[in-house]
């Protein structure tokens, strides 16, 4: 995780900013697995312009289906990581979380977790928000 966090924060000289997000994805990943949960997918998004993406799809133990948004800031100024998961981003999820689940036989319990990094800390947000 401290590499991946490297990663984001310093990254190459002129890093573009998918990849920082890949490696603030890439150290939420390590932190849930270390709790887990399971890889289904990673970067899902719907078909289309205005749909929405989807950072991280995983499964607990007991398989609930968990969609994860990834949000990295260098430090906790401005209501940090968390607080930029707005009401019109947890609608974007929602969308690709339902197109996601139809492609399934029998949707499973679903939960949506945020996974807030703010400078070197890392919070997981179970159940940060819901479809409703």
């Amino acid at each position: 995780m401290a590499m991946a966090l490297l990663n984001f924060f310093k990254g190459p000289p002129g890093g573009t900013t998918r990849a920082r997000g890949g490696a603030a994805e890439d150290a939420a990943l390590a932190h849930l697995r270390r709790q887990g949960l399971r890889l289904v997918e990673r970067n899902y998004r719907t078909p289309g312009r205005g749909g929405g993406e989807i950072d991280l799809i995983l499964r607990e133990a007991d398989g609930t289906l968990v969609f994860v948004e990834v949000r990295a800031r260098a430090a906790g100024t401005h209501g940090g990581a968390a607080a930029s998961v707005g009401a019109a981003k947890q609608r974007r999820i929602v969308l690709a979380a339902r197109h996601y689940l139809l492609r399934l036989p029998a949707p499973p319990p679903c939960r949506f977790d945020v996974v807030a990094i703010d400078g070197e800390r890392i919070e997981w947000l179970r159940a940060a928000f819901d479809a409703g």
